[in-house]
């Protein structure tokens, strides 16, 4: 069982865990505030009242959606926050082993 212990301290294995299961808890939540709320506003501030995710122009017969890459950046972004946030703040942290 030790070895175990070791091994799960040395690999980091708890803090992929933890990360993975936050990121798929939290994933529909982020969603809907990126694009329920955030998305909107950044909308309106860049003059698009339509939705940022509807945003592009074509070159040629090539259709560019940047305002669907900005609304899943600003998606990835927060979720990269809560996640390291609730990692930090639930003191997870202390499962790791430090590197020496």
């Amino acid at each position: 069982m030790k070895s175990f212990i070791a091994f799960i301290r040395e690999q980091g294995v708890v803090g992929f865990a933890i990360g993975f299961i936050l990121g798929g808890a939290v994933s529909k939540l982020v969603a809907s505030l990126v694009g329920d709320i955030i998305n909107p506003f950044v909308g309106l501030i860049l003059g698009f009242a339509g939705g940022l995710k509807a945003q592009s122009f074509t070159i040629w017969s090539a259709k560019i959606m940047w305002g669907n890459f900005v609304a899943n950046l600003i998606d990835f972004i927060i979720i990269a926050l809560v996640v390291y946030y609730g990692f930090v703040l639930l003191g997870l942290t202390r499962f790791d082993k430090k590197k020496e």
